[in-house]
């Protein structure tokens, strides 16, 4: 199950992905915390590159998160994620799979926060977008909600999936809402 978590985060990371503007939006109705906007971006590299069958792979990913606003920390101005793993068995149809993670981001401020939820991987014409839905659990802004969207071009995804490419990376702009609860 942690394999699958992991693989979920890195997925994300991956789908993560790729070129349509898809603005998060907070899912409550309380106090927005922070917020972030392209050129907030992620990337993911695979190595060897992701292809139909199954194989070992590394994945190295990156998220930078900025330009960002904080209400309640006026002082926060961007942040960062990054996670290398290795994986036994990965292809690229595991991108567009939907699945729980957990990361953490660290602030400029150096505070950090954990977001545990979930994935929702879509195709929207030439894009895939990587919507997470979930909480704070742990850090700063605890108990807020996350609604985070990773957009980037489907293009080399569904040529992989179709058996006709492969994956090296995966670069998406990234949206990131973070919202007090009522």
């Amino acid at each position: 199950m942690r394999s699958r978590t992991v693989m979920a985060g890195l997925l994300t990371t991956a789908a993560t992905v790729l070129g349509l503007m898809a603005f998060a939006t907070p899912a409550t109705a309380g106090a927005l915390d922070v917020t972030c906007l392209p050129t907030s971006s992620q990337t993911a590299s695979f190595s060897p590159p992701l292809t139909l069958t199954p194989g070992p792979t590394t994945v190295t990913a990156s998220t930078q998160y900025g330009p960002c606003t904080s209400t309640s920390v006026p002082e926060l101005t961007s942040g960062s994620r990054s996670a290398t793993i290795t994986y036994p068995a990965l292809s690229c149809l595991d991108l567009v799979t939907s699945a729980p993670l957990t990361f953490t981001i660290t602030w400029n401020t150096g505070q950090t926060s954990t977001i545990s939820g979930s994935t929702t991987v879509t195709t929207a014409g030439a894009a895939l977008v990587v919507t997470i839905t979930g909480n704070v659990t742990a850090g700063l802004f605890a108990g807020d909600s996350v609604v985070q969207t990773i957009t980037g071009p489907s293009t080399a995804v569904t040529l992989c999936t179709l058996g006709m490419g492969t994956v090296p990376s995966i670069y998406g702009v990234v949206a990131l809402s973070i919202t007090s609860t009522p």
